[in-house]
């Protein structure tokens, strides 16, 4: 029977997320979505846990990030969707961890939102005469006011900010390094290297912005190189900055202060600068809160409208309003967020942030060993997390070991909050909602732990990975060229059947591989049989695996009165009879995708068949879809 892995390949058009961004917006969304609240508000409450170690938890707490960034770039590379790690989850480990996952990252991305107005609220109240949490409800009802009017962020407005916040940095730390008192080093830890790794979970909110990326991943040119490497250069400059800075703040402003500031950057700007310096500081954190902020309740109410359209929360949150913005779902995540900032502390705030974006960690490292383990062969990242599957383990055990280290309270939440995604995922979602049971069924049937009637294919999985192999494109390695310029081209008459059509392109694909042309066709007919040829959009895809094969080999029929195909709905005009090498076989499907891609531009099958000569087909074929 066909599949849907199968009716992917009918050629159809599909509207997309424009891809423009580059390597230096990628490292400007990663850089601004860190540089917040860890390190204008954070550094001066953690100081006062583990004295001048701080430095040393802020390292750490950036190394043990690592796991989670190379399972997310992969994952990221392998399903560039809008939706970020809600979307990887659900696609992988089923409908349920989808739903606690969703809600997770939601309740985390609200969280480090509610401590960036706070910020905004601490180093704002140096000129305005109100309160701290005041002024931070009062910028959280503006920015809600700005999302439900459409207001959005611009990479390059991000980039230029960017710029501004490092080179302010920068001059901090030139300026503040050589009045560093190193008595205020001593002792360095006080309170014993015990502290230094809770110290670590509470400041791991500063990085958590190094993952925003993926939620813009379906937007970024050559995902496989860019988003990774984005991620790298991002993650190692934050290192060195945070490093430094925090450094400087420690071996200049005294320690009794330090440890009661909320605004420890601006004091440290005060005594190395002076007013101009701490004016700089300021202006350079109500930047980054405010944008943190604002993009915090843009991403925060998305989730909410992708969960809606998954129909995992009620479908009154995909609403748009006037203004054509999803105005319940900014109503929601802008009120809880207004909540939290007038009912708790930044602390208390942090630690629960850190434990649910921890949570989240944990399901993504998750997810890579349940797509690299199912088998599924359309699951083709750019980039490959190294040192598999160690990296992941590793990874999840992060966060088992860190939660707990963030308090009883915290753990209770975490575990509260997934107990309510069983819950709710079984009163409200299942009734309503085809089970998507994901990546982990194939797995699940691989270790030979249990057999479930319907798989990844059923599921649709496979369909969304090939929609994604599509418009990813082909990889700088793949010999498509060479191997369409040495296809065989044929023209078959009115009278011809598929089957015989199939049968011609047996015997010339016997003979550019070698191989047994019985063996060819019998397989090719079967499959063509039981339905599985891809076929729709005037163009059909037979096409096979076989072992001894040693690399690719096309044949590609014409026929212009039309040929009729299994399960096709319309007269076939073009027949790619691809045969591959069934070691590598997701260069196979890039093929096949890739000729689907070219194949759906709306002129091909009009100037396929109106080419003069078959000889002018490859170059017809090698030109289609070109922008």
């Amino acid at each position: 029977m066909t599949t849907k892995l199968d009716r992917y390949l009918e050629a159809f058009v599909k509207k997309t997320l424009k891809k423009q961004l580059g390597l230096l917006d990628v490292y400007a969304i990663c850089i601004g979505a860190m540089i917040s609240s860890g390190l204008f508000v954070l550094p001066g409450i953690a100081a006062a846990k583990v004295g001048p170690a701080v430095i040393v938890a802020y390292l750490l707490s950036g190394l043990l990030m690592i796991p989670a960034m190379l399972s997310m770039a992969e994952m990221a590379t392998a399903m560039p969707r809008a939706g970020g790690t809600y979307f990887f989850v659900s696609r992988s480990l089923g409908g349920m961890s989808g739903t606690i996952e969703g809600v997770g990252d939601w309740f985390a991305l609200i969280l480090k939102t509610s401590i960036a107005l706070l910020g905004l609220g601490a180093y704002l109240s140096f000129y305005v005469n109100l309160p701290m949490q005041l002024v931070a409800i009062i910028g959280g009802l503006v920015f809600m006011g700005t999302n439900i009017v459409g207001a959005k962020e611009t990479t390059r407005l991000q980039v230029v900010m960017v710029a501004g916040l490092l080179v302010i940095l920068v001059f901090l730390i030139v300026k503040g390094a050589p009045i560093v008192e190193r008595t205020q080093y001593t002792p360095f830890a006080p309170h014993g290297w015990g502290a230094v790794l809770p110290t670590a979970g509470l400041v791991f909110i500063s990085y958590i912005g190094l993952t925003k990326v993926a939620s813009v991943a379906e937007e970024v040119r050559n995902p496989g190189r860019n988003i990774p490497l984005g991620m790298f250069l991002s993650l190692l400059s934050i290192l060195v900055l945070y490093g430094a800075v925090v450094a400087v703040v420690v071996g200049i402003v005294p320690a009794e202060h330090l440890y009661k500031s909320l605004t420890p950057l601006s004091d440290a700007a005060g005594i190395a600068i002076g007013p101009i310096g701490m004016l700089l500081i300021n202006l350079a954190a109500a930047l980054a809160f405010a944008t943190t902020a604002n993009a915090g309740i843009m991403s925060g109410s998305r989730y909410l409208l992708a969960m809606s359209r998954d129909r995992v929360i009620p479908h009154s949150f995909s609403r748009f309003c006037r203004f054509r913005t999803p105005l319940n779902a900014i109503l929601l995540t802008s009120a809880v967020i207004l909540l939290i900032v007038s009912m708790a502390g930044l602390e208390r705030i942090a630690k629960l942030a850190s434990t649910f974006q921890l949570l989240v960690f944990a399901f993504v490292n998750i997810s890579v060993i349940v797509m690299r383990e199912s088998g599924i062969k359309s699951y083709d990242p750019g980039f490959k997390s190294p040192l598999y599957p160690w990296m992941q383990i590793i990874g999840i055990l992060i966060s088992v070991v860190l939660i707990p280290e963030m308090g009883l309270l915290s753990s209770i939440f975490a575990m509260g909050l997934v107990a309510l995604g069983v819950i709710w995922h079984t009163l409200y979602v299942r009734p309503r909602v085809e089970p998507r049971v994901g990546a982990v069924a194939k797995m699940a049937e691989r270790l030979g732990e249990r057999l479930l009637e319907r798989d990844a294919d059923a599921m649709g999985l496979r369909t969304e990975l090939r929609q994604i192999m599509k418009e990813r494109g082909l990889r700088d390695k793949d010999p498509f060229r060479s191997v369409v310029e040495a296809a065989d081209f044929i023209e078959v008459d009115g009278e011809a059947d598929c089957e015989e059509v199939i049968r011609r392109g047996a015997g010339l694909l016997a003979e550019q591989s070698g191989i047994s042309r019985d063996l060819i066709l019998g397989a090719l007919l079967e499959r063509n049989r039981l339905g599985e040829t891809p076929a729709g959009a005037g163009v059909a895809l037979p096409h096979l695996l076989l072992n001894d094969v040693k690399g690719f080999y096309l044949v590609a029929a014409r026929s212009i009165q039309g040929l009729e195909f299994p399960m096709s709905g319309q007269p076939i005009h073009a027949v790619f009879l691809l045969l591959g090498d069934r070691s590598n076989p997701t260069t196979h499907l890039r093929f096949l995708a890739e000729i689907a891609r070219r194949a759906e531009n709306p002129d091909f099958i009009p100037k396929w068949i109106g080419a003069a000569e078959v000889s002018n087909l490859a170059e017809l074929l090698l030109n289609a879809g070109k922008d």
